[in-house]
This record gives C-alpha cells, structure tokens and sequence, in this order.
C-alpha cells in the first residue's frame, strides 16, 4: 500500500469484497461502479479496495476510479485498514459495502467519515445457499453484524431495505435510497420487437436456488399444459451442473424439451446461454413477459431493463422486487410466492390482452425514469450534503 498525494478535491475510498471486474461480479458491483464513476472527478478523487481473483491486476483506473486489489475475503480487510491508516488525512468519506461481507469500519474509522452501503438484507438467503447449522449462523451473524452500523450514514437501493433497516434501529433520517439504473437510454416504442407469435416467457439471471428458475420451470409446465406452443427462453451464463441437478428432473417429470439455441429452437426451454448486451434486450423485448420468482434482491435490475424495451415482467413480492415492479402496478405481482401463484400470473398474461396492454404501458412509463446518471446525481448530492454537515 502506497501513500496517496494530497489534494484539493474530496476523496472517497470504496471497499467491497468484489469489484466491478470480479468473476462473480453482479448487480452490487453495477451498481456501485456506475455510481462511483459519474460523480464529478474536478471535486472527487475515488479509491475503491477490494479482493485481487486470479488474473486480476493489482491497480488499474477505470473510468476514473483507482482500483486496487489484494488478497482474499479475509486479508483485503486488513489491506484496507492498513491503506486508510496510512492516508487517513487526506481521506473524506470511507463506504463500506455490506454484500455477506464487510470490513468492520466502526472499529477504525472515525462516524463522521463512515458510510454504511447496502443492498440487501440476506435473512432467508441463507437456506438456500447454505445447510444447516451454518444457515442459522449465517442468519445470526447477520443480525448482530447489523447492529454495528446503526449510527452510520446509510446508501441503500429500495424502501423494503431501507424499511428493513428502521425496524433493526437505525436511523430512518440517515438513510439515502440511490436507486438502480439502465446503462441504455429507454427504446422509442417504434423499435420495440414485436412479441413471438407463440407465448414466450423469459428468465434472465444466474442459476441459484434462491433466484427462483426451478420455480419458473414448474410454473410453466403448468402452463403449456393449456397452452402447448408456450416457451421459456433462459438467458445467462450456463451451469450445466446446476441444470442437470436441479432442472433437468423437473423438464423430465413434465415431459418438457430442454434445447441450447445454438444447437436448436425446436425445444420446450430453450437456454441462450451468455448473450450481448445487444442480444439481451432483444430478446427480451421478443418476449411476451419476463419472470422473476427471486425471493429477495436489492432492487432487480431485469424489471427495469424489460420494462425500457417493452416488456413487462411476473414477479414474486419479494423485498427489493416489489419497488422494481411498482407494487404491481408496471407489471404482475404474485399474490403467493409460490408455483401456483406464479403460474396464475403467467396465464393472465396470456389470457387478458387489455390488462397486460396496460401492464405493458405502465412497465415502460415506470421503468424509463431509472437511469444510471440519475443515479450518479444522487450520489454526488448526497456527499455533498454530509460535506455540509461535517462543516458546520
């Protein structure tokens, strides 16, 4: 760790256990680099701290940011203390992002400096990612961990964390939603795609338990049973692991075709795999809806997307996903998170044309006022506002 230069502008060091490049980088990470790198670099300078993965360099500026990377999970702790030891004067505000990791930053850094960033609580999570005992510790843990940043400035991305937050002591005044945006500015409607002939439903993210794709592929088995010319694109990185473990059984069950769109579109599921950017947003403005059965997120990013190219999305009222939808009003909120009331949801959209044209209509309006240089702009007032504070 190097020592910094002095200067006249505010400067900012971001930790979190990934960065923007990490392998395992997701909506956390977007978020917190498309924040960061709008705010103004005449007045800001940013560092942002976290673990080196194979094949990463140690330090590298993207977009204005100075990235600097060390060690693992554990160690790039103590990295950061020892970086902030070294520069603590010329440092302003230290944000320490709570992603199931965090860095302890009320045991080092002085209140006024710390900023509290996160996401998401994980709470039920942890069964799905891990078996017991160690999901009941995870959940624990968590609970108690909260507890340390109480006093802190807080960055969050929805009113059910933020809520969350309040209900666990913390201040409602202190707290600061930056919600997520679209890095594309909204389609025209005269570019939108026009739907698949046959009823096409798409799910859009990682192969986890707790994202709900099992849960979509029930549901619409379900469905092609009134409905046999149904389909359900899967766009993102392909486990093939995971879908022979978990999926595989359920397509087998209900006799449904499982197909790779290289290899064919003759199937039941087709999976597209890793796909453009371009590529994602065409489908799913092709799509007729998207699902997203997850039973929490920061916020959901997919709704948003599918909502600025014309499509509207089935979700389950999870926290984070519910503001994303707007209460159901930009798009189908299940009345149960389960199969049966996700399914319930798929078939009305197929069913009732004027309630999903509305739904469709309301998708796009809601969607299109999320955009990431909003989100920067907020940022930016934010650090300013705690600027005022510190001075007075």
């Amino acid at each position: 760790m190097k020592k910094i230069k002095e200067t006249d502008k505010t400067t900012i060091l971001s930790l979190s256990w990934r960065d923007i490049k990490s392998p395992k980088a997701g909506g956390a990470e977007v978020h917190t680099h498309e924040m960061l790198k709008r705010i103004n670099k005449d007045k800001y300078r940013v560092y942002h701290i976290a673990t080196r993965s194979e094949g990463q360099i140690e330090s590298e500026n993207i977009d204005g940011v100075t990235y600097l990377r060390h060690g693992n999970a554990i160690t790039v702790i103590i990295a950061a203390m020892r970086f902030y030891a070294l520069n603590k004067k010329n440092i302003d505000f230290v944000i320490d992002q709570c992603n199931t990791h965090r860095f302890f930053t009320p045991f080092w850094v002085p209140a006024k400096k710390r900023i509290f960033y996160i996401h998401q609580l994980t709470k039920e999570i942890w069964d799905y990612s891990a078996r017991f005992p160690l999901s009941t510790i995870g959940k624990f843990t968590e609970e108690w961990m909260l507890k340390l940043n109480r006093k802190d400035y807080v960055i969050t991305v929805s009113e059910s964390t933020r809520d969350e937050l309040v209900q666990r002591g913390y201040d409602k005044e202190k707290i600061k939603i930056i919600h997520n945006g679209v890095s594309f500015k909204p389609w025209e409607k005269e570019k939108w795609y026009e739907k698949e002939k046959a009823p096409t439903f798409i799910y859009a993210g990682r192969y986890s338990p707790y994202k709900g794709i099992d849960v979509a592929i029930e549901a619409f088995a379900l469905l092609k049973k009134q409905y046999p010319d149904a389909k359900m694109w899967i766009i993102g990185k392909k486990d093939r692991e995971y879908v022979e473990k978990n999926l595989m059984p359920i397509c087998i069950q209900n006799n449904l075709t499982w197909t790779d769109a290289d290899d064919s579109m003759a199937g039941d599921i087709i999976s597209w795999g890793f796909v453009t950017e371009e590529k994602k947003l065409e489908l799913l403005s092709r799509s007729w809806a998207l699902v997203f059965p997850s039973i929490r997120e920061g916020w959901g990013i997919p709704i948003t997307e599918a909502g600025c190219v014309g499509t509207p999305s089935i979700a389950f009222d999870s926290s984070g996903i519910r503001e994303a939808i707007d209460y159901g009003k930009a798009g189908y909120l299940c009345e149960e998170n389960t199969v049966s009331g996700l399914f319930a949801q798929m078939h009305m959209a197929i069913s009732d044309k004027i309630v999903y044209s509305n739904k469709r209509e309301n998708a796009y309006v809601f969607s299109s006022q999320f955009l990431w240089d909003k989100t920067g702009i907020e940022f930016e007032r934010f650090i300013e506002q705690l600027k005022e504070r510190n001075n007075q």
